[in-house]
């Protein structure tokens, strides 16, 4: 039977990161479906992202399929990389407070508990005055 799966799937996409999200998808659709009264969105959502996995996993267009998975990839990692930055910026809320240039926008870190102190923007140059 291992033999006769493999000779099946030669040839085809199989598994990916992509696909691994779809399920989980798909999984967390099936349990909201199962606890909410109203439950026809969430399936129709699950059996979608099912769907849509298992054509992506039997697919012979191995580029398109390894496209869609790099693409989901880069979106993965921008949004890591968001939330990363913003628990290392609620971190530093102690110690510091975060202001923005009023010219280029640039974000500005300063130490807290200095009284009014003048901030020059290291990008543009500004000095502006704020409360440490």
């Amino acid at each position: 039977m291992r033999e006769k799966l493999q000779r099946f799937m030669w040839g085809r996409y199989g598994n990916d990161q992509l696909n691994r999200f779809l399920m989980v998808v798909m999984l967390a659709g099936l349990v909201l479906s199962m606890i909410f009264r109203f439950a026809g969105p969430f399936y129709f959502i699950a059996l979608a992202a099912l769907i849509y996995s298992y054509f992506r996993m039997f697919s012979r267009n191995i580029a398109k399929r390894s496209a869609e998975n790099q693409w989901y990839l880069n979106q993965s990692r921008k949004a890591k990389g968001f939330f990363r930055k913003k628990k290392k910026e609620l971190s530093q809320r102690k110690q510091f407070h975060i202001y923005k240039c009023p010219n280029c926008r640039q974000k500005l870190r300063v130490p807290r508990g200095r009284g009014r102190i003048a901030i020059t923007c290291r990008k543009c140059g500004t000095e502006f005055f704020k409360k440490s």
